[in-house]
């Protein structure tokens, strides 16, 4: 197979892959949804497309990342976007932690670990676009 050279055809061949792509995922969620509907929300959670639809959506959303920090206009301080990003995921997570601890049935272990979990979980992207702001501004800074 010869490797292609022509950037029409790069374009067409990415603009084929996005179809292919699209199509996969409503397959994925037709197969979802028809669990959903027979079987109930933890008969859809037990089927593996489950696992690959989730894992796609996060790959999707991290490489999104990546090609939003490119096409940003004004070039924002990384350090101050990633102070202000950890107070607000840190604020947003003891609020979630006391709203479970307080909630019948729950204590306050609970809501410790469930406003850790978050905070870890929301902390994964926003180290991910400090590093891609950080690496931009050294790009345009050489």
């Amino acid at each position: 197979m010869k490797k292609i050279i022509d950037e029409r055809l790069k374009i067409k061949n990415l603009k084929n892959i996005r179809i292919a792509y699209i199509i996969q995922t409503l397959g994925i969620l037709g197969i979802l949804g028809y669990d959903l509907v027979t079987k109930g929300l933890e008969g859809m959670r037990a089927n593996p497309l489950w696992f690959v639809f989730m894992i796609t959506v996060v790959i999707f959303f991290y490489l999104s990342m990546s090609i939003s920090v490119d096409h940003e206009t004004n070039a924002k301080s990384p350090k101050k976007g990633i102070n202000i990003s950890i107070l607000v995921l840190l604020i947003i997570s003891t609020v979630i932690g006391i709203f479970v601890s307080i909630t019948d049935g729950f204590n306050v272990f609970d809501g410790v670990i469930l406003g850790g979990i978050l905070f870890i979980c929301g902390l994964v992207p926003v180290i991910y676009i400090y590093y891609l702001r950080k690496k931009q501004s050294e790009d345009n800074d050489s």
